[in-house]
């Protein structure tokens, strides 16, 4: 991972799983700059650390789940530039033994301070700023859906009030009827 990473470039990283925003242990261990084997036995020496809302590990459901999202199998090469899958990618004793570690924001903040790596401490800042991106992103959005939802309503009450006037203004704008001709001659029934 290049030096200087800034929180656009770890944002696709961040995954919603279970209702929280999390970044996967193979993700936080590359950004740490340790291999995933060293980041998940630092992890599990100081499990206690690490409450239920700080990290829980995925199911295969989820996980398959993720898979999916992008139409990779575990089988096919990744391209990490693309699709910044490294906790699918194979490795070379045919791929992932258990399911992944998923970290929220905290537990990624924690995650930094047991691996007590300098680039660890570093990039831990660049990931809090990426939750914290992602988290202002949903909030705008939210209110972007809300505001252009009352714009709908809106627009729907002023087609029916629309359709109402041009129902009313279409029988004043229709020339009136012709009144019914009389006949030339001499009619009877007139007397």
């Amino acid at each position: 991972m290049k030096e200087t990473l800034s929180s656009e470039q770890l944002e696709p990283l961040i995954f919603t799983i279970r209702g929280r925003r999390v970044i996967l242990d193979a993700d936080l261990a590359r950004i740490y700059g340790v291999s995933t084997r060293v980041f998940n036995q630092a992890f599990r020496r100081n499990e206690q650390r690490f409450p239920r809302d700080f990290a829980f590990q995925i199911t295969a459901a989820e996980l398959d789940n993720l898979r999916s999202q992008f139409v990779i199998s575990s089988s096919q090469p990744l391209d990490s530039s693309r699709h910044n899958w490294s906790q699918i990618a194979t490795s070379s004793h045919g791929g992932r033994r258990y399911l992944p570690w998923a970290f929220t924001e905290h537990g990624a903040l924690m995650a930094a301070n047991i691996l007590r790596t300098e680039r660890a401490v570093q990039m831990s800042v660049f990931v809090v700023r990426a939750f914290i991106r992602v988290r202002e992103q949903v909030a705008a959005n939210t209110a972007v859906v809300a505001r252009l939802s009352d714009i709908e309503r809106r627009l729907l009450r002023h087609d029916q009030e629309l359709l109402d006037l041009y129902l009313k203004l279409q029988a004043l704008l229709e020339p009136p009827a012709d009144p019914p001709k009389r006949a030339i001659g001499f009619h009877p029934e007139d007397q």
